[in-house]
């Protein structure tokens, strides 16, 4: 799972009248798009790598999220999309045309949100984890010597009372999940102002730092109080997205042409599918781990397949890592992956040795509860991209410890690191940030398609397991077919919680029980759909995308086709929509 950028930015209005029926007035407004959007939202500008703009230095500016500046946002998408109908699909070419296509999407998007859904009124999530990636940005990208981005924490910092007073004044009401998030996303703020960022602090800058972080964790603990006391008692806000909005989101989200309802069919045909084929994985397995349980031929269906398949991914969640192994163990476990796409030639690695392992921000842990990816600046791909692992807190009690171990044992880290690092989402934006112009390059990274950065992630894991890593061991078969149960699942709760009212226990009924995922993980990603719609799916749909695009192209090259060129080829086009990738390939 790849770190989205703040879904809510603050704009302003431009002028309006250029012509727009022709591919350079697409790459202006394009272009305009992209650095005017960014301006304004300095918490994004700064990850993306927009340290300034119209003599404006973003590192020291908080995103401004008043209501005046919520309606310069929707009157500047109001007025972009108007003139971006002037540009006919027809008249540009394949590489504009994908252009077009997410630029539409997003401002679709963003009306979707600023008109009818309204999370700034009831998602105090986005004002937490909007702050947090303002402070943790500069702190961990070294894009300037430590005291220069330290001062701009500073100006940051000043922010923080008038941007948390502006979250409390436009929050009407939310969730109780979403409270429960914020609060505790809010407290790992408090601890990344207090303690990690000050122990950075130069000795000659301590004295101002000290002053405006006091005032900033005054305001956060009072944001705190504010949370607990006030939004809490106002809990009437739904966090199903509701079947209009959704399908209306889903449109836009994913590629062209897949619906909801359908894609919800074909993944629970799927399902059954992949049960019956991890039944044949499983019974060799089982017939020597349990020999005496003579395959439980007493049993039949569901009850035997949960019974053959459950006690072999059992045996096998045995083999896994210790609370204080975890992270040096995906760190082992990159270097491994990274080894085996080199020996076996299936794409080019990056030239550029920027990615680190680090722990997840506690800001983020809320919905990153297990890991993510956070890409290097796309305007500075030479900085640091990040790996990151959730660590498991050292409060928890031994059965959550090793529910959580079992789930993500010796195999499924292993797919984990595959799917995050390498070759799933560090090598795929490595490639996008050497697509050209910049314009182009920050297009698709800021507002790249979701489908095609996650379709990549499981695409690349099944791209290594195919071509032989861990000598095609049947546990990791198994583990890896039960990953893609797990693709479904998401699919699936995505869609009935948030359209068809599925309730807590039939969510957890389907990942527990049909699923085979641990209580934790099964826990975990309940919350995760809970405060996320239209992402758990993308896996789903790009996965598959993923691999029609590679069939077609096989298919047009026949006799010379070539499997690391389809995927250099593929890459390079940064974050298309999948039902335009094959239009893009040579």
């Amino acid at each position: 799972m790849y770190k989205l950028a703040p879904l809510v930015v603050a704009l302003c209005l431009i002028t309006t009248g250029c012509k727009r029926d022709s591919a350079a007035d697409l790459n202006r407004l394009s272009e305009e798009f992209v650095y005017t959007t960014l301006a304004f939202s300095p918490s994004a500008a700064t990850s993306t790598g927009l340290h300034e703009y119209n003599k404006q230095t973003l590192d020291d500016q908080l995103d401004d999220l008043s209501p005046a500046a919520l309606e310069k946002q929707k009157r500047y998408y109001e007025d972009f999309q108007k003139r971006l109908a002037g540009v006919k699909s027809e008249s540009v070419s394949a590489e504009d045309r994908a252009d077009l296509a997410i630029l539409q999407d997003q401002i679709s998007l963003a009306l979707l949100d600023l008109n009818r859904i309204h999370t700034a009124l009831h998602n105090p999530t986005v004002y937490v984890e909007t702050l947090g990636n303002a402070l943790f940005s500069p702190y961990v990208l070294e894009y300037a010597p430590r005291p220069q981005r330290i001062r701009s924490i500073v100006a940051r910092l000043g922010h923080v009372p008038l941007f948390l007073d502006q979250a409390s004044a436009n929050l009407l009401s939310a969730p109780d999940i979403w409270t429960k998030v914020a609060i505790e996303e809010n407290e790992g703020n408090i601890a990344l102002v207090d303690k990690t960022i000050r122990a950075a602090v130069p000795d000659d800058q301590r004295s101002d730092y000290d002053r405006v972080a006091r005032q900033a964790i005054d305001a956060m603990q009072k944001f705190q109080e504010y949370l607990k006391k006030s939004l809490s008692a106002r809990n009437n806000a739904d966090w199903r997205l509701g079947r209009e909005f959704y399908v209306e989101k889903f449109r836009r989200t994913l590629p062209a042409g897949v619906e909801a309802e359908n894609m919800l069919a074909e993944a629970e045909a799927d399902l059954n599918r992949v049960r019956a084929r991890m039944l044949e994985l499983a019974l060799p397995l089982h017939r020597t781990m349990f020999s005496g349980h003579k395959d439980h031929a007493e049993l039949s269906g569901e009850a035997r397949e949960n019974k053959v398949i459950g006690e072999v991914l059992d045996k096998i969640a045995e083999r896994h890592s210790t609370r204080e192994s975890y992270m040096d163990d995906a760190r082992k476990d990159l270097d491994e992956a990274r080894a085996f796409v080199g020996e076996k030639h299936l794409l080019t690695l990056p030239s550029r040795g920027n990615l680190q392992v680090i722990p997840t921000p506690e800001f983020m842990r809320g919905i990153y509860s297990v890991a993510g990816f956070s890409p290097a600046p796309a305007l500075e791909p030479q900085l640091g991209a990040f790996y990151w692992v959730t660590p498991i807190p050292p409060d928890w009690p031994k059965d959550r410890v090793e529910s959580k171990l079992r789930e993500y044992n010796f195999y499924k880290l292993k797919l984990l690191t595959i799917h995050e690092a390498m070759p799933g989402h560090y090598v795929q934006f490595e490639f996008a940030n050497d697509v050209q112009p910049k314009s182009r390059r920050l297009l698709r990274a800021a507002y790249g398609n979701g489908a095609y950065i996650e379709g990549w992630g499981q695409y690349a894991t099944q791209l290594m397991l195919d071509n032989g890593f861990l000598n095609h061991s049947p546990e990791m078969a198994l583990t890896f077919a039960k990953e893609e149960l797990r693709v479904i699942a998401n699919a699936i709760l995505d869609i009935r919680l948030h359209t068809l009212n599925m309730t807590d226990q039939e969510a957890l009924d389907l990942m527990q029980n049909r699923t085979f995922q641990e209580k934790e993980e099964a826990t975990g990603k309940l919350q995760r759909a809970k405060l996320s719609s239209c992402q758990l799916p993308t896996y789903f749909v790009g996965w598959r995308a993923w691999m029609r695009a590679r069939d077609a192209y096989q298919q047009a090259k026949g006799n010379s086709f070539n499997l690391a060129e389809f995927n250099d080829n593929a890459l390079k086009q940064g974050a298309v929509p999948l039902n335009l990738l094959g239009q893009l390939l040579p």
